[in-house]
């Protein structure tokens, strides 16, 4: 994921963004810059590749000023170079950015048409010259900004400097995280503590849609509304070997709300919002030829080859046989010449996977790795790397690393499709519109956790818990009976709906909590009568839906969890976090240890 830091202060910025760029490394990048204010003006100095291009620049062609912003940048639309790289600028505006501009192609329209002139390839841009558009219109940097972000659609962390206002620097965010460290005279600015952790131990994180402005002698915070907040300051530990927990009470809950950054950090690579069409990085494979896609993976990583295979047979019409890493290749797989051999691991280092990768290579597959970590063993032994922007998951449940597999699986089935000409244009538009929308009704979801920890409090009294789906949703209750499983402890199993009939109905009585996972898809009236059976025999359901299948089920449901309306092509990753959410609050309701529940480690790497 990109990184952010900002200072103001009296001491030089260039030296302090450097360092707090210097911790941001571990989330990826291929260029960096920062900008600060010299006499009222926004000087920038960027550079391609890592941080030791940017900081030798920095020694031949220095930077003064006191305020100023950096950036570590991940490309995602648009080519790793200079111009690409943070902070972009106007005459009157320094900006850098984390996160996705949904809107960004119509912002940009709109602002050329005014004659704003965008020289990068990046939605961020459209940010920068709307800033200014309202600066130029008379408002002042608090007011240019609020209105902005009243238009920004997507998920996003920003930073802001602006022209002949050195006494000044706002920040705000939505989705993607945002602290504030709280200096002597000084204030900072990070993604996360890591990157300010050098300067202070004093620090607020801005909840969802808050935004500050921060002066050398403090900051005042506002809510989405514009109402001043009184951020919680807290003492932190971070170091530059530790990940923080921010406001949450757990790393796995930090990492639940971290989805909607994650996701669009993950869609940026493969999104392009000016044509809104997937680009894939250059393959050395064709895949229109392709003849069969094996897709290999353990554990949560397996359900989202499940989905996958659900994506690729259905838009792209190739055949896709999926197998736990663990069993592959001890029966042998015969591997038809010209297929390709699909690998999903978060670490890039889980030995079942790498195995049955290198049983594949033996047998002339062509390679691809979906993976959280670029220097992993599977990233640097495939063909083609397809790398998730999670960011770091520290608990060892997975949650927002499954979400990213989901987009990047998504963005690639969308490719095959059109490579192999199953899509037509309208149908690619329908899917590309769909899935760049779901940072932001990511977002939507976490609004439903106060809900969903009500519910938690019922599920938690059972001994047994089910859950069922059709479709790519039975995939998402083989998930979310996992998650259940790993850190409540509870026993839970996860079925295709219509699998029922055939045996596990004989397990429902008033004592077991059904969890239905329905989106009101082609399926949906059939798994409604799946509901119907539960009921008949006392189970009691929990439904999973959106507002058009809440109420065609009725008065079937015991509980329901409303969420919103959305193509069917998107609705697992979606419909993922709730069943996470659900999990997570069983399991603190219970006392289990959220973050590392008993005999599970996050990466296994012995057979």
């Amino acid at each position: 994921m990109c990184g952010i830091v900002g200072v103001i202060g009296g001491a030089d910025a260039a030296p302090l963004l450097s360092e707090g760029l210097r911790r941001l490394e571990y989330r990826g990048y291929d260029s960096a810059g920062i900008a600060t204010l010299i006499d009222g003006q926004i000087e920038r100095r960027r550079a391609e590749g890592k941080l030791a291009n940017l900081e030798s620049l920095l020694r031949t062609s220095p930077l003064a000023g006191t305020t100023g912003v950096g950036h570590t940048r991940w490309a995602t639309h648009g080519p790793a170079n200079e111009r690409n790289a943070h902070p972009h600028a106007s005459r009157r505006v320094a900006l850098v950015h984390n996160g996705i501009i949904e809107n960004y192609r119509e912002l940009r329209e709109e602002l050329t048409a005014k004659g704003y002139v965008f020289e990068t390839e990046t939605d961020t841009e459209a940010a920068v010259h709307l800033i200014t558009s309202n600066l130029d219109a008379g408002m002042t940097p608090e007011a240019a900004t609020q209105a902005a972000l009243g238009r920004l659609e997507g998920a996003f962390a920003l930073g802001i400097l602006f022209a002949d206002h050195e006494d000044i620097l706002i920040a705000a965010r939505r989705g993607s995280p945002l602290v504030i460290g709280w200096g002597d005279g000084t204030m900072y600015l990070g993604s996360d503590a890591m990157a300010i952790a050098p300067f202070t131990d004093r620090v607020s994180y801005l909840n969802d849609g808050e935004w500050a402005v921060l002066r050398r002698t403090g900051a005042v915070v506002h809510d989405e509304r514009g109402r001043i907040v009184t951020p919680e300051v807290k003492l932190t530990t971070v170091s530059g070997a530790a990940v923080g927990k921010g406001n949450f009470r757990h790393f796995m809950l930090k990492e639940i709300y971290e989805q909607p950054s994650a996701i669009g950090e993950t869609l940026n690579t493969y999104f392009n919002p000016l044509t809104r069409t997937i680009e894939l990085p250059a393959l050395p494979f064709d895949l229109a030829t392709v003849t069969k896609i094996t897709i290999v993976a353990c554990g949560t990583s397996f359900f989202a080859a499940t989905v996958a295979k659900y994506w690729f047979e259905s838009i792209a019409r190739v055949p896709v046989e999926i197998d736990v890493a663990s069993e592959f290749r001890y029966r042998n797989a015969p591997l038809p010449a010209g297929g390709l051999a699909i690998f999903v691991s978060q670490s890039g280092e889980t030995v079942d996977t790498l195995a049955a990768l290198r049983y594949a290579r033996e047998h002339k597959q062509h390679i691809a790795a979906v993976v959280n970590v670029p220097e992993s063993a599977m990233a640097r032994e495939a063909d083609a790397v397809f790398r998730t922007h999670a960011g770091p998951e520290i608990g060892v449940a997975s949650t927002k690393a499954f979400t990213c597999q989901l987009v990047v699986l998504a963005c690639l089935a969308i490719a095959t499709g059109v490579a192999r000409k199953t899509l037509n244009h309208a149908t690619e538009a329908r899917l590309c519109q769909a899935i760049a929308e779901v940072p932001a009704r990511a977002a939507e979801v976490l609004n439903h956790d106060e809900r969903i920890r009500e519910l938690a409090l019922e599920v938690a009294e059972a001994t047994d818990v089910l859950y069922i789906g059709r479709g790519s949703s039975a995939a998402v209750a083989l998930e979310g009976a996992l998650k259940l499983k790993e850190i409540s402890y509870i026993h839970a199993e996860g079925f295709p709906a219509g699998e029922l009939k055939h045996g596990p109905i004989a397990l429902i009585d008033d004592s077991v909590p059904v969890i239905v996972i329905a989106p009101s898809d082609a399926v949906f009236q059939k798994t409604a009568s799946n509901m119907q059976e539960v009921v008949a025999r006392g189970g009691r359901v929990i439904l999973l839906s959106d507002r058009d299948g809440i109420a065609a089920a009725g008065d079937i449901a015991r509980h329901t969890i409303e969420l919103p309306r959305v193509d069917p092509f998107v609705t697992p990753i979606l419909y993922a976090i709730p069943v996470q959410l659900l999990a997570y609050h069983v399991a603190v309701h219970k006392g289990t240890d959220v973050d590392q529940p008993r005999n599970l480690a996050k990466s296994v790497t012995v057979e």
